[in-house]
């Protein structure tokens, strides 16, 4: 089988990073976005071509996971933590 391209798996890690910022929740879009980095970094020296192959898979698996739970996240959105929030200037304190 045939190594697959580093385009391939640019666009295929790009593609992950861009859905998982679509998370409403902080804490999910920070954990989805940092454990694939931290997937395709444990994994970027692999030179077996099956072993690639098999990692691209599971990912492109992932990656319609990430995309339906960003839709249900998206149907059940909760409040804005105070991170999120950060744009915003913090309220000025009640004077007496």
């Amino acid at each position: 089988m045939a190594a697959p391209s580093k385009q391939i798996i640019l666009s295929l890690y790009k593609n992950m990073l861009r859905e998982s910022s679509k998370f409403t929740s902080y804490n999910y879009r920070c954990y989805a976005i940092q454990r694939i980095k931290d997937a395709f970094r444990e994994h970027k020296d692999e030179s077996d071509p099956d072993k690639v192959a098999e990692y691209i898979a599971k990912a492109n698996d992932n990656l319609g996971i990430i995309k339906r739970q960003v839709i249900i996240s998206q149907l059940y959105s909760s409040p804005h933590i105070v991170i999120e929030d950060s744009g915003k200037s913090p309220p000025s304190p009640a004077t007496t």
